[in-house]
Protein backbone atom coordinates (compact mmCIF):
# COMPACT_ATOMS: atom_id res chain seq x y z
CA UNK A 1 0.00 0.00 0.00
CA UNK A 2 1.37 3.44 -0.87
CA UNK A 3 2.44 5.61 1.99
CA UNK A 4 -0.29 8.13 1.19
CA UNK A 5 -2.92 5.42 1.45
CA UNK A 6 -1.55 4.25 4.80
CA UNK A 7 -1.66 7.79 6.11
CA UNK A 8 -5.30 8.08 5.08
CA UNK A 9 -6.31 4.65 6.45
CA UNK A 10 -5.05 5.28 9.98
CA UNK A 11 -7.40 8.18 10.83
CA UNK A 12 -10.24 6.31 9.09
CA UNK A 13 -9.72 3.29 11.34
CA UNK A 14 -9.50 5.54 14.37
CA UNK A 15 -12.78 7.24 13.40
CA UNK A 16 -14.47 3.87 12.91
CA UNK A 17 -13.38 2.75 16.39
CA UNK A 18 -14.67 5.96 17.94
CA UNK A 19 -18.03 5.60 16.23
CA UNK A 20 -18.28 1.97 17.32
CA UNK A 21 -17.59 2.89 20.92
CA UNK A 22 -20.16 5.67 20.71
CA UNK A 23 -22.80 3.26 19.41
CA UNK A 24 -21.99 0.76 22.18
CA UNK A 25 -22.18 3.52 24.76
CA UNK A 26 -25.54 4.64 23.43
CA UNK A 27 -26.84 1.07 23.58
CA UNK A 28 -25.56 0.75 27.12
CA UNK A 29 -27.26 3.98 28.14
CA UNK A 30 -30.50 2.81 26.52
CA UNK A 31 -30.38 -0.47 28.45
CA UNK A 32 -29.79 1.39 31.69
CA UNK A 33 -32.65 3.76 30.91
CA UNK A 34 -34.97 0.84 30.15
CA UNK A 35 -33.97 -0.90 33.37
CA UNK A 36 -34.85 2.22 35.37
CA UNK A 37 -38.06 2.98 33.50
CA UNK A 38 -40.76 3.51 36.19
CA UNK A 39 -43.43 1.68 34.18
CA UNK A 40 -41.19 -1.32 33.79
CA UNK A 41 -40.25 -1.26 37.46
CA UNK A 42 -43.92 -1.08 38.41
CA UNK A 43 -44.83 -4.04 36.21
CA UNK A 44 -42.01 -6.10 37.72
CA UNK A 45 -43.00 -5.17 41.29
CA UNK A 46 -46.63 -6.02 40.56
CA UNK A 47 -45.58 -9.45 39.31
CA UNK A 48 -43.64 -10.03 42.53
CA UNK A 49 -46.70 -8.97 44.54
CA UNK A 50 -49.02 -11.29 42.66
CA UNK A 51 -46.61 -14.20 43.15
CA UNK A 52 -46.46 -13.59 46.90
CA UNK A 53 -42.84 -12.37 46.92
CA UNK A 54 -43.75 -9.46 49.18
CA UNK A 55 -40.21 -8.47 50.19
CA UNK A 56 -39.14 -8.07 46.56
CA UNK A 57 -42.40 -6.32 45.72
CA UNK A 58 -41.81 -3.84 48.54
CA UNK A 59 -38.35 -3.00 47.23
CA UNK A 60 -39.72 -2.64 43.71
CA UNK A 61 -42.53 -0.29 44.65
CA UNK A 62 -40.13 1.77 46.73
CA UNK A 63 -37.98 2.26 43.60
CA UNK A 64 -41.01 3.23 41.53
CA UNK A 65 -42.26 5.71 44.14
CA UNK A 66 -38.83 7.33 44.27
CA UNK A 67 -38.43 7.44 40.47
CA UNK A 68 -41.97 8.65 39.73
CA UNK A 69 -42.59 10.85 42.74
CA UNK A 70 -45.40 13.34 42.18
CA UNK A 71 -46.96 11.41 39.31
CA UNK A 72 -50.04 9.21 39.22
CA UNK A 73 -47.78 6.19 38.82
CA UNK A 74 -45.88 7.24 41.93
CA UNK A 75 -49.15 7.54 43.86
CA UNK A 76 -50.24 4.10 42.71
CA UNK A 77 -46.87 2.65 43.67
CA UNK A 78 -47.23 4.12 47.16
CA UNK A 79 -50.59 2.39 47.61
CA UNK A 80 -49.22 -0.88 46.26
CA UNK A 81 -46.30 -0.52 48.64
CA UNK A 82 -48.68 -0.16 51.59
CA UNK A 83 -50.62 -3.21 50.43
CA UNK A 84 -47.45 -5.31 50.06
CA UNK A 85 -46.30 -4.26 53.52
CA UNK A 86 -49.65 -5.27 54.97
CA UNK A 87 -49.58 -8.66 53.25
CA UNK A 88 -46.06 -9.27 54.54
CA UNK A 89 -47.23 -8.70 58.13
CA UNK A 90 -45.82 -5.18 58.56
CA UNK A 91 -49.12 -3.70 59.76
CA UNK A 92 -47.67 -0.63 61.52
CA UNK A 93 -45.43 0.23 58.57
CA UNK A 94 -48.31 -0.31 56.17
CA UNK A 95 -50.53 2.08 58.13
CA UNK A 96 -47.77 4.69 58.13
CA UNK A 97 -47.39 4.36 54.35
CA UNK A 98 -51.14 4.63 53.81
CA UNK A 99 -51.38 7.69 56.04
CA UNK A 100 -48.50 9.25 54.10
CA UNK A 101 -50.42 8.74 50.86
CA UNK A 102 -53.60 10.25 52.32
CA UNK A 103 -51.68 13.23 53.69
CA UNK A 104 -49.67 13.95 50.55
CA UNK A 105 -52.35 13.27 47.92
CA UNK A 106 -55.76 14.50 49.17
CA UNK A 107 -56.93 15.13 45.59
CA UNK A 108 -55.72 11.81 44.18
CA UNK A 109 -58.24 9.82 42.11
CA UNK A 110 -57.26 6.84 44.28
CA UNK A 111 -58.00 8.59 47.59
CA UNK A 112 -61.11 6.46 48.12
CA UNK A 113 -59.02 3.33 47.81
CA UNK A 114 -56.53 4.77 50.30
CA UNK A 115 -59.31 5.14 52.87
CA UNK A 116 -60.57 1.65 52.07
CA UNK A 117 -57.09 0.17 52.43
CA UNK A 118 -56.57 1.86 55.80
CA UNK A 119 -59.85 0.36 56.94
CA UNK A 120 -58.83 -3.10 55.74
CA UNK A 121 -55.50 -2.93 57.52
CA UNK A 122 -57.24 -2.20 60.82
CA UNK A 123 -60.08 -4.62 60.08
CA UNK A 124 -58.50 -7.84 61.26
CA UNK A 125 -60.81 -10.65 62.29
CA UNK A 126 -58.05 -13.25 62.48
CA UNK A 127 -57.40 -14.19 66.09
CA UNK A 128 -54.34 -16.19 65.24
CA UNK A 129 -53.20 -19.53 66.63
CA UNK A 130 -53.11 -18.61 70.31
CA UNK A 131 -56.48 -16.93 70.23
CA UNK A 132 -58.06 -19.97 68.60
CA UNK A 133 -56.44 -22.37 71.04
CA UNK A 134 -57.71 -20.34 73.97
CA UNK A 135 -61.22 -20.15 72.52
CA UNK A 136 -61.02 -16.37 72.53
CA UNK A 137 -63.89 -14.50 70.90
CA UNK A 138 -63.43 -11.51 68.65
CA UNK A 139 -65.28 -9.20 70.99
CA UNK A 140 -63.01 -10.10 73.89
CA UNK A 141 -60.00 -8.31 72.40
CA UNK A 142 -59.07 -4.66 72.55
CA UNK A 143 -61.24 -2.86 70.00
CA UNK A 144 -59.03 0.13 69.19
CA UNK A 145 -58.17 -1.13 65.72
CA UNK A 146 -61.82 -1.96 65.05
CA UNK A 147 -62.87 1.58 65.92
CA UNK A 148 -60.17 3.00 63.65
CA UNK A 149 -61.31 0.70 60.85
CA UNK A 150 -64.89 1.88 61.32
CA UNK A 151 -63.74 5.50 61.18
CA UNK A 152 -61.90 4.93 57.88
CA UNK A 153 -64.84 3.10 56.32
CA UNK A 154 -67.25 5.81 57.50
CA UNK A 155 -65.07 8.53 55.97
CA UNK A 156 -65.07 6.57 52.71
CA UNK A 157 -68.86 6.17 52.75
CA UNK A 158 -69.45 9.84 53.60
CA UNK A 159 -66.98 11.33 51.11
CA UNK A 160 -67.33 8.82 48.27
CA UNK A 161 -70.85 7.34 48.34
CA UNK A 162 -70.51 6.21 44.72
CA UNK A 163 -67.08 4.59 45.11
CA UNK A 164 -66.82 0.95 44.08
CA UNK A 165 -65.44 0.24 47.57
CA UNK A 166 -68.37 1.79 49.45
CA UNK A 167 -70.73 -1.20 49.39
CA UNK A 168 -68.14 -3.48 50.97
CA UNK A 169 -67.22 -0.76 53.47
CA UNK A 170 -70.85 -0.58 54.62
CA UNK A 171 -70.97 -4.33 55.23
CA UNK A 172 -67.76 -4.18 57.23
CA UNK A 173 -69.06 -1.22 59.24
CA UNK A 174 -72.12 -3.25 60.28
CA UNK A 175 -69.87 -6.12 61.27
CA UNK A 176 -67.67 -3.83 63.35
CA UNK A 177 -70.65 -2.23 65.12
CA UNK A 178 -71.97 -5.67 66.09
CA UNK A 179 -68.55 -6.65 67.38
CA UNK A 180 -68.11 -3.44 69.38
CA UNK A 181 -71.54 -3.90 70.95
CA UNK A 182 -70.67 -7.48 71.87
CA UNK A 183 -67.42 -6.26 73.36
CA UNK A 184 -69.26 -3.87 75.69
CA UNK A 185 -71.58 -6.69 76.78
CA UNK A 186 -68.60 -8.95 77.43
CA UNK A 187 -67.10 -6.32 79.70
CA UNK A 188 -70.43 -5.82 81.47
CA UNK A 189 -70.73 -9.57 82.01
CA UNK A 190 -67.19 -9.64 83.43
CA UNK A 191 -68.09 -6.92 85.96
CA UNK A 192 -71.34 -8.63 86.94
CA UNK A 193 -69.71 -11.97 87.66
CA UNK A 194 -67.23 -10.24 89.95
CA UNK A 195 -69.89 -8.41 91.90
CA UNK A 196 -69.30 -4.96 90.36
CA UNK A 197 -73.00 -4.51 89.61
CA UNK A 198 -73.02 -0.76 89.09
CA UNK A 199 -70.15 -1.00 86.59
CA UNK A 200 -71.95 -3.87 84.86
CA UNK A 201 -75.19 -1.91 84.55
CA UNK A 202 -73.40 1.18 83.24
CA UNK A 203 -71.41 -0.79 80.66
CA UNK A 204 -74.53 -2.58 79.43
CA UNK A 205 -76.34 0.73 79.17
CA UNK A 206 -73.41 2.17 77.21
CA UNK A 207 -73.74 -0.67 74.73
CA UNK A 208 -77.41 0.16 74.18
CA UNK A 209 -76.74 3.88 73.86
CA UNK A 210 -73.76 3.67 71.53
CA UNK A 211 -74.80 0.62 69.50
CA UNK A 212 -78.60 0.28 69.45
CA UNK A 213 -80.39 -2.50 67.58
CA UNK A 214 -77.55 -5.00 67.42
CA UNK A 215 -77.63 -8.75 68.17
CA UNK A 216 -76.26 -7.93 71.65
CA UNK A 217 -79.19 -5.70 72.65
CA UNK A 218 -81.09 -8.44 74.48
CA UNK A 219 -78.01 -9.49 76.45
CA UNK A 220 -77.36 -5.89 77.47
CA UNK A 221 -80.94 -5.51 78.76
CA UNK A 222 -80.67 -8.75 80.70
CA UNK A 223 -77.50 -7.54 82.38
CA UNK A 224 -79.18 -4.26 83.28
CA UNK A 225 -82.15 -6.08 84.85
CA UNK A 226 -79.92 -8.40 86.87
CA UNK A 227 -77.54 -5.66 87.95
CA UNK A 228 -80.28 -3.28 89.07
CA UNK A 229 -81.88 -6.15 90.97
CA UNK A 230 -78.62 -6.75 92.84
CA UNK A 231 -78.29 -3.05 93.55
CA UNK A 232 -81.86 -2.81 94.85
CA UNK A 233 -82.78 -0.24 92.19
CA UNK A 234 -86.26 -1.59 91.56
CA UNK A 235 -87.54 1.24 89.37
CA UNK A 236 -84.60 1.00 86.97
CA UNK A 237 -84.89 -2.80 87.05
CA UNK A 238 -88.58 -2.65 86.11
CA UNK A 239 -87.90 -0.18 83.29
CA UNK A 240 -85.24 -2.45 81.80
CA UNK A 241 -87.49 -5.50 82.31
CA UNK A 242 -90.35 -3.77 80.48
CA UNK A 243 -88.17 -2.90 77.47
CA UNK A 244 -86.79 -6.45 77.39
CA UNK A 245 -90.26 -8.04 77.53
CA UNK A 246 -91.59 -5.77 74.79
CA UNK A 247 -88.75 -6.30 72.31
CA UNK A 248 -87.58 -9.80 73.24
CA UNK A 249 -90.54 -11.64 74.77
CA UNK A 250 -88.83 -15.03 74.50
CA UNK A 251 -85.61 -13.94 76.19
CA UNK A 252 -85.05 -15.47 79.62
CA UNK A 253 -83.19 -13.77 82.47
CA UNK A 254 -79.84 -15.53 82.43
CA UNK A 255 -76.26 -14.81 81.43
CA UNK A 256 -75.67 -17.99 79.47
CA UNK A 257 -78.75 -18.36 77.31
CA UNK A 258 -77.62 -20.30 74.21
CA UNK A 259 -77.76 -18.37 70.96
CA UNK A 260 -76.11 -18.51 67.57
CA UNK A 261 -72.98 -16.31 67.55
CA UNK A 262 -73.44 -13.42 65.13
CA UNK A 263 -69.85 -13.58 63.84
CA UNK A 264 -70.43 -17.04 62.32
CA UNK A 265 -72.44 -15.30 59.63
CA UNK A 266 -69.33 -13.51 58.36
Amino acid sequence: MPNSARLFARPLCLLTCILSLAVLGACGNTNVANANDPNRLYAEAQQELESGAYDRAIKGFERVEAAASGTLLGQQALLRLAYAQWKSGERTTSLATTDRFLRLHPSSPAYDYGLYLRGLINFNDNLGLFGNLAGQRLAERDQRASREAHQSFKQLVDQFPDSKYTADARVRMDYIVNMLAEHEVQVARYYYRRGAYLAAANRAKQSLTEFPQTPSTADALVLMVLSYERLGLKELRDDAQRVLAKNFPQRQLGLDTPKRPWWQLW
